[in-house]
């Protein structure tokens, strides 16, 4: 009798382990869900974005963009928090090419994609960083050359296809400078840089600090780019904050039909030992923190504030 006991507990111990294990099979989580919890949780977020103000620098054959308060239709006055419970904000964009973008090609030929055309498929890519800053730095005027990606492929490997490939050069740094966007020297991207990134490594696309491609009379490199159906960003910012091999970038935009050049943002998700960026759950995110100061409207700025 006790041996018969014994071989039913044995046999309802397995039996629960088995239920046990099937039932946390049934329940594992999605896929999906499991590579936010391992890896995309605890990275690095570091944003390479420039903040969009009326005075960002700007190409001259594009007027300074106002930005005032959103005026009630019916009374003629702004919407006040106090009056009103809300504010809104009233933007005159002089161009949909400011700051950090990412054009379409067909900003410059109209028989490929707008903005709006764009597919999912460019969210989140690989990020390959390839600095030239050192070169920039002796010359103002150096472009990105084969033999740079070449040097950065010995190092790192040979660059995946479907990558997005951004260009340091640290000319962000000067952003601050009004007349930066005036310089007729600036560093850029060969056009034979960039059809050995897009024929021989078939990336997705290219990007660069400044609001060019490149400095020559006729913007070869944009216009091989554009006018063959490759799109490229311009404006990056950070990127000294970012990995050269290793981390991912996010992409978004506004999805105005027919739109010819397109206000993106563009975040790095780094390794979670990287030294730059942030982590989820290390800063408030819900509710969010409240500032120090209120929101207020300057009028010599033409902008909110606090």
């Amino acid at each position: 009798m006790k041996k018969f006991i014994l071989l039913c507990l044995v046999i309802i111990f397995n039996l629960v382990m088995y239920i046990s294990v099937s039932a946390a099979q049934t329940h594992k989580s999605p896929s999906l869900w499991q590579v936010y919890q391992q890896s995309l949780k605890s990275a690095k977020y570091v944003d390479l974005t420039h903040t969009i103000t009326p005075s960002m620098p700007v190409w001259s054959g594009f007027a300074q963009s106002k930005f005032q308060a959103t005026i009630n239709p019916k009374s003629g006055k702004p919407y006040t928090y106090k009056q009103d419970g809300f504010e809104a904000t009233y933007y005159d964009l002089s161009t949909d090419r400011l700051g950090t973008q990412l054009d379409p090609p067909a900003h410059w030929n109209p028989d490929y994609p707008a903005i709006d055309e764009l597919p999912a498929t460019y969210a989140i890519r690989p990020l390959v960083v390839i600095p030239i800053q050192g070169k920039v730095a002796k010359n103002a005027n150096y472009h990105l050359a084969v033999q740079d990606i070449l040097d950065w492929e010995k190092k790192h490997g040979k660059i995946s296809p479907g990558s997005v490939v951004f260009v340091r050069s640290d000319w962000s740094k000067q952003w601050s400078d009004p007349n930066i966007a005036s310089r007729t020297e600036f560093p850029g991207v060969k056009l034979e840089a960039l059809k050995f990134l897009h024929l021989q490594r078939q990336i997705l696309f290219h990007g660069h600090e400044p609001l060019d491609t490149d400095s020559t009379p006729n913007l070869e490199g944009e216009a091989w780019l554009l006018k063959n159906g490759y799109t490229q960003a311009e404006g990056v910012a950070n990127l000294e904050q970012v990995p050269e091999t290793g981390a991912l970038v996010v992409i978004g935009y506004p999805k105005f039909q027919g739109g010819l050049g397109g206000y993106a943002r563009y975040i790095a998700i780094c390794p979670p030992d990287w030294k730059y960026g942030v982590s989820v759950g290390k800063i408030p995110e819900s509710p969010l923190q409240k500032a120090d100061k209120p929101l207020h409207w300057d009028q010599q700025l033409g902008i909110r504030v606090r």
